[in-house]
C-alpha cells in the first residue's frame, strides 16, 4: 500500500516538493555557514520524495545542545512559515476522505522541517 502512495505522491506533485526541498539545500550548501542548513533542507527533500512508510523521530539521547541551539536558529530565521504551509496543506487534504493519507504525510513533512536536527529516519 506504502508503494502506490509514494507512487500518487510523487505524481501528484511530492517530485516537486522534494525538488524544491533539494534544491534550496545545494544554495545553502556554497556557504559554509549554511552547509548544516543545506544538509537539512537535503534531508527532508529526499524524506519527501517517499514519505509513505517511513517517519523520523529523534534519535536516542537527542536533541543534544548543539542540535538544539541549531533547531532555534532554525526556527528563528523563519523556517517556521513552511512547517505552518504543511499544517495547512495537511489539514485541508484531510477535509476530505481521499485526502487523509497524503494530509498525514505533510504533517510528517511538518515535523520535520519545524526540527530537522537530530531526527533521523526509519
Amino acid at each position: 500500500m506504502s508503494l502506490l502512495g509514494n507512487i500518487l505522491w510523487l505524481i501528484l506533485g511530492g517530485c516537486f516538493l522534494g525538488l524544491a526541498y533539494i534544491i534550496m539545500g545545494l544554495l545553502f550548501c556554497i556557504t559554509i555557514v549554511g552547509i548544516p542548513f543545506g544538509f537539512q533542507l537535503i534531508k527532508i527533500g529526499m524524506f519527501c520524495f517517499w514519505p509513505f512508510g517511513n517517519d523520523t523521530d529523534f534519535r536516542v539521547g537527542e536533541p543534544g545542545c548543539i542540535n538544539l541551539a541549531l533547531n532555534i536558529i532554525w526556527i528563528v530565521c523563519g523556517w517556521v512559515e513552511i512547517a505552518l504551509c504543511h499544517l495547512v496543506i495537511g489539514a485541508i487534504l484531510c477535509i476530505t476522505i481521499i485526502g487523509i493519507p497524503f494530509g498525514k504525510q505533510h504533517f510528517k513533512i511538518a515535523k520535520l522541517s519545524l526540527f530537522p536536527f537530530g531526527q533521523s529516519k526509519f
